[in-house]
C-alpha cells in the first residue's frame, strides 16, 4: 500500500496563494540580470521536514540514483512516481504559468520558435505525446563530503528552459558546506559562476541549459550548469522541480 506520509503536508498548504505573492517581477529582473532568482522561504518548516523524511519512503519514487556509480559526483537522489505528492504537484502547476512567461520572453529574445503554453497540463500533454512520461521531481540527499558535479537536466526532446530547486534542510543547523553553485558559460570569454545561500523552504530558479544575454552586438545565448558544492557536516535534502517529463 502506497504511503501518504509526504501527501499529508499538501491540503492545506496554499501553494498557488504563496506563489501568487512573490514578486514576480523582482523574480524576471534577477533572472535576466544573473541567471538566477530566489523566492524566500516559500515552503514551511514542517513541510520540508516531512517532504525530508519521506526520502525513506520507497513507494513514493520510481528510481534512485547513487551518484558516484555514474560519475555525477557523492550523494543521491530519487525521482517521484505519479501521482505526485499534492504539494509537489500543486508547485509544479502553480509555478509553471510565471516561468512560461519568462521562458516564451528568452525564447523570442534569442530567435527560437518554440513556445510554451499557458498552463503546465497542456505542457505535460506535449511532451507526452513525444513519449516523455516519467516524472521528473526528485528529491536529493548528501551527507558528509558528498558534492554535485555541474550539470544540466534535460531528459528528452522536450525541454522546459526553468526549473527550481527548495533547499529542505536547515544551513547551519543540520548541514554545513553544501552550497548551490551555477556557472554561465559565455562565448570567447571565462565562465562565470554565482554562489546561491539559501534558506530552508527557500527555492532558487534557473535555467537548465542556457539564457539570453544582451551582448553589444545583440542577444546572445549563454550556457548554464549547475551543481552543489561539497558538504561540510550534517544531512542535506533538496527537493528540485522541473517541468518537462522524461522517456
Amino acid at each position: 500500500m502506497r504511503s501518504t506520509h509526504a501527501r499529508r503536508t499538501a491540503p492545506l498548504s496554499g501553494i498557488p496563494r504563496r506563489v501568487a505573492e512573490l514578486d514576480w517581477a523582482g523574480i524576471a529582473e534577477s533572472l535576466g540580470a544573473y541567471g538566477c532568482a530566489t523566492t524566500g522561504p516559500l515552503l514551511g518548516a514542517e513541510e520540508c521536514a516531512a517532504l525530508a523524511a519521506s526520502y525513506g519512503d520507497d513507494p513514493l519514487f520510481r528510481s534512485r540514483v547513487i551518484m558516484a556509480r555514474h560519475g555525477f559526483g557523492r550523494g543521491e537522489y530519487k525521482y517521484f512516481a505519479y501521482p505526485l505528492p499534492e504539494l509537489i504537484s500543486d508547485l509544479r502547476a502553480s509555478l509553471y504559468p510565471r516561468l512560461a512567461e519568462v521562458a516564451n520572453r528568452w525564447n523570442e529574445q534569442m530567435g527560437i520558435a518554440q513556445r510554451y503554453p499557458a498552463t503546465h497540463a497542456d505542457y505535460l500533454k506535449r511532451c507526452h505525446a513525444a513519449g516523455q512520461t516519467r516524472p521528473t521531481p526528485l528529491l536529493l540527499q548528501y551527507g558528509p563530503g558528498d558534492y554535485n558535479c555541474l550539470h544540466q537536466d534535460v531528459y528528452g526532446e522536450h525541454v522546459f528552459p526553468l526549473q527550481v530547486a527548495f533547499l529542505l534542510s536547515r544551513p547551519g543547523a543540520d548541514f554545513t558546506g553544501g552550497e548551490f553553485v551555477l556557472t554561465e558559460q559565455r562565448p570567447r570569454m571565462q565562465s562565470r559562476a554565482e554562489v546561491v545561500p539559501l534558506v530552508q523552504g527557500e527555492g532558487v530558479i534557473f535555467p537548465v541549459h542556457h539564457r539570453p544575454v544582451q551582448g553589444t552586438r545583440g542577444v546572445y545565448r549563454v550556457n548554464m550548469r549547475h551543481g552543489v558544492s561539497r558538504l561540510r557536516s550534517g544531512q542535506r535534502h533538496t527537493l528540485g522541480v522541473i517541468f518537462h517529463d522524461a522517456k
